[in-house]
């Protein structure tokens, strides 16, 4: 059985080692995402180009609930990535007033480069900057940050 002390201290190092991992979370995706080839696409763009690739086609208002965000402002990022050929849109065949948006192949293919550039570099830096030993040890890691995540 533990202390009430033995209690808060483990309480205090765990929030400790949760403040270390988001900071470090946060410079891990900065990192890749210099890595990416994403050009001048903003965080919001490309948070709908994700969720437009993971869920497939959808509306203006149906990425605006989604995103957590205005519909007219979801309008404008959509406007954008329409401009820059990332997404088109078709008539819904259920009610034409709205537009299902869809990737361009382009753009598909952009993803699946920029994925393969970050991956390639984050294997490339394990392998030159951890032993064998240290990326068995990341990868018993990787199973425990994935609960995290669920």
């Amino acid at each position: 059985m533990t202390t009430p002390q033995e209690d808060h201290q483990s309480h205090e190092q765990v929030l400790q080692l949760a403040s270390e991992l988001r900071i470090l979370i946060g410079k891990l995706r900065r990192r890749l995402r210099e890595e990416s080839q994403l050009g001048d696409v903003s965080m919001s763009q490309q948070s709908v180009l994700s969720r437009l690739e993971r869920e497939g086609p959808a509306t203006v208002s149906s990425l605006a609930r989604a995103e957590g965000m205005r519909p007219q402002s979801m309008a404008a990022t959509v406007l954008a990535l329409t401009e820059a050929r990332l997404v088109t849109g078709a008539p819904d065949p259920l009610d034409g007033r709205q537009t299902i948006l869809t990737l361009t192949d382009s753009c598909r293919a952009w993803i699946a480069s920029s994925r393969a550039a970050r991956e390639d570099w984050l294997a490339r830096t394990m392998e030159t900057r951890l032993t064998p030993a240290e990326v068995t040890e990341l990868d018993k890691a990787v199973t425990l940050l994935k609960r995290l995540a669920q």
